[in-house]
């Protein structure tokens, strides 16, 4: 499988739109709470440490000998 942009994108997002369908269905807290709060930051966050990553490869894939 070949990771390009659409599918990272696609990953990223069924990832997210996972964890916060399992956050609504849970009576942890209120739906307002999860889709307000919760959801932009696990986008926020999984964007972060996908640019890390994505560094970190280019870095590693640079660095051999």
């Amino acid at each position: 499988m070949e990771f390009n942009l659409p599918v990272t994108a696609g990953a990223l997002v069924g990832l997210v739109a996972l964890g916060t369908v399992g956050l609504i269905m849970m009576p942890a807290m209120q739906t307002r709470t999860v889709l307000m709060m919760v959801a932009p930051s696990m986008l926020v966050f999984g964007a972060i440490c996908l640019v890390l990553g994505i560094k970190h490869g280019e870095y590693r894939a640079s660095s051999t000998r």
